[in-house]
């Protein structure tokens, strides 16, 4: 039973961090009138579909992502041209429909050859039918037909290239930012939980560790280490004791009414193959004793949060620039559930805590200038603002098919060392 409960709560963080930032790009291309043709969580086969207006809302297979597909984002593909025998569906004089085959039994409708056409800017088709030229005017969400496919018809102004530079800088900048809202919500969440932080205090001691040898107990307030209060650095206490490897922290306790003092030598263990010594250690967990938070403590916790885990995010992404990394040190979505499932075991607050992680990261990882990922985008549109006219829509988009295609490489490496891993325990 928990493990389907973790299961559920793995899937839910999953689906929350994803639908909200497709759904910042979403609700900004409307906002711009951009023609959303889909609104996709995942990739891969289609789960569950249906459509809605003018989008088609699908769930499919590989929980790695989503995706907002807007008209004209990728060079639009007309299935309309010259020469081509055609159907066409009126209502009050305008073109609703236009059937690129299986029309002959279709009723009330126009059977002609395509003279001329255009669904983008004037919006007409021309057909001659039974050797007469006719002019057909087109409405601004007709449907083209194709094996049983409808396709609705993305004019100039429905389209994404044809918003001004700021609308689509506005739509592709949202999805990162509704993960950051969503971070410093969920921050904020765990604030309240948790509380304030007032003193350090020990959380599970090992067996035959020094601590525990020394008389320390779980619940311990730490009050100083070696004359040095502590309050609620627990960074401080941790460097005094990986400072101490030779002779004992003198700590100043509190236990219940009592205030008592412990020395406590830490120790340094070996390797699995005894040529590397860790850093001094006692051989328990550092918590913090709490309090209820204000408001004002609480969103000045979440903000410190944030700030916090972003220097970190952009220290991890420096050391993949530099190569100062492991693979071991990069997780896919293999290890990044087991570590969840891990989190989540520990209890609520750390799952919203870890959640927060997770989005944060989410959006400064997409604002990374790499192809596919929204930074890039957001170069390109910054490149166009400096030259005064748009990159071709081609080769834009092949270089973010490369950097698709790339990131999908990078993943099936980084998932086959987190299975490989998983099997050497």
């Amino acid at each position: 039973m928990e493990t389907l409960q973790i299961g559920i709560q793995i899937v839910l963080m999953f689906f929350v961090l994803v639908t909200l930032h497709e759904w910042g790009h979403y609700f900004f291309a409307k906002r711009a009138g951009i023609l959303v043709r889909e609104f996709a969580i995942g990739f891969g086969p289609k789960l569950f579909t249906y459509k809605k207006g003018e989008t088609r809302y699908t769930l499919r297979l590989l929980p790695i992502g989503g995706f907002c597909r807007m008209a004209g984002e990728d060079p639009e593909v007309l299935q309309v041209v010259v020469g081509q025998n055609v159907g066409l569906q009126l209502n009050k004089d305008q073109v609703t429909r236009i059937y690129a085959d299986r029309f002959d039994r279709l009723p009330n409708i126009v059977v002609g050859e395509v003279e001329d056409v255009d669904l983008e800017k004037d919006l007409f088709i021309r057909l001659n039918v039974d050797g007469e030229s006719i002019r057909f005017p087109v409405h601004p969400q007709a449907l083209t037909v194709s094996q049983g496919r409808e396709v609705q018809i993305a004019p100039l102004n429905r389209q994404y290239g044809g918003k001004t530079v700021g609308q689509r800088a506005l739509t592709i900048f949202a999805g990162p930012v509704m993960n950051v809202i969503l971070a410093f919500v969920l921050f904020l969440i765990f604030a309240f939980m948790s509380g304030i932080p007032t003193q350090v205090k020990l959380g599970d001691v090992q067996d035959n560790s020094p601590a525990a040898k020394a008389g320390l107990l779980k619940g311990d307030i730490i009050y100083s280490a070696n004359g040095e209060a502590i309050g609620t650095d627990a960074d401080k206490l941790i460097k005094i004791i990986q400072g101490s490897p030779d002779a004992p922290v003198q700590f100043m306790i509190e236990r219940g009414s009592e205030q008592l003092q412990k020395a406590v030598q830490p120790t340094r263990d070996l390797s699995s193959d005894g040529t590397k010594e860790s850093q001094p250690r006692i051989g328990t967990v550092l918590e913090y004793k709490t309090r209820t938070a204000t408001v004002g403590e609480a969103f000045s916790s979440s903000w410190n949060d944030m700030t916090f885990m972003t220097k970190q995010i952009l220290i991890g992404f420096k050391k993949l620039v530099t190569g100062d990394f492991k693979m071991n040190d990069l997780a896919g979505p293999v290890g990044t559930v087991e570590f969840t499932a891990q989190v989540a075991s520990a209890g609520i607050a750390p799952m919203i805590r870890w959640s927060a992680l997770l989005s944060l990261y989410l959006a400064i990882f997409n604002l990374l200038p790499i192809p596919a990922l929204d930074g890039s985008r957001l170069v390109f549109i910054g490149l166009e603002a400096l030259r005064g006219k748009p990159i071709d829509p081609n080769r834009e988009s092949f270089v973010h098919f490369i950097g698709f295609a790339m990131l999908m490489l990078l993943m099936i490496a980084v998932t086959y060392n987190d299975i490989l891993r998983l099997i050497k325990g």
